[in-house]
């Protein structure tokens, strides 16, 4: 059983938090925390532009003592994404993940920008599968014998 990132977002049932590049930092921070997630698109419209995590605030805002209420999100935003479409699986997700040193992977489908995936949502997914397909076999052996 492979799950594929359409499985995983239509199970997720979460909205896009995005910012544009011209939001503040600040804001952009404030909308992390109050949406819980360590991440959010940068969109220009519909077209997406980058993503600013909480790693690229605190390498690139407090690190370099810049302020938070002076900085756009466009000055730090990650630009050069790594991005998936709905029909990769998981497991696929988890390479690009790990290869790239990301925990967030926008999901594009078409030129739409569709969803986006945490290192957590992949793990938990993956783990989930795992133990269900330990489960199969657990009721196919004690069955058989």
């Amino acid at each position: 059983m492979t799950t594929t990132v359409k499985q995983l977002l239509n199970a997720k049932h979460s909205e896009i938090f995005s910012v544009t590049p011209d939001s503040l930092v600040i804001d952009a921070i404030r909308m992390m925390n109050e949406k819980k997630v360590g991440a959010l698109l940068v969109m220009e419209g519909d077209e997406l532009s980058g993503i600013l995590s909480e790693r690229d605030y605190t390498r690139k805002v407090i690190l370099n003592n810049r302020s938070s209420s002076a900085t756009l999100v466009r000055e730090i935003m990650t630009s050069e994404l790594k991005t998936v479409n709905t029909s990769q699986t998981l497991d696929e997700c988890l390479v690009v993940m790990s290869k790239n040193h990301i925990r967030h992977l926008p999901v594009v489908d078409e030129d739409n920008t569709v969803g986006v995936l945490s290192i957590m949502d992949v793990v938990k997914s993956i783990i989930s599968d795992k133990e269900f397909i330990i489960e199969q076999l657990e009721h196919y052996i004690t069955d058989t014998a």
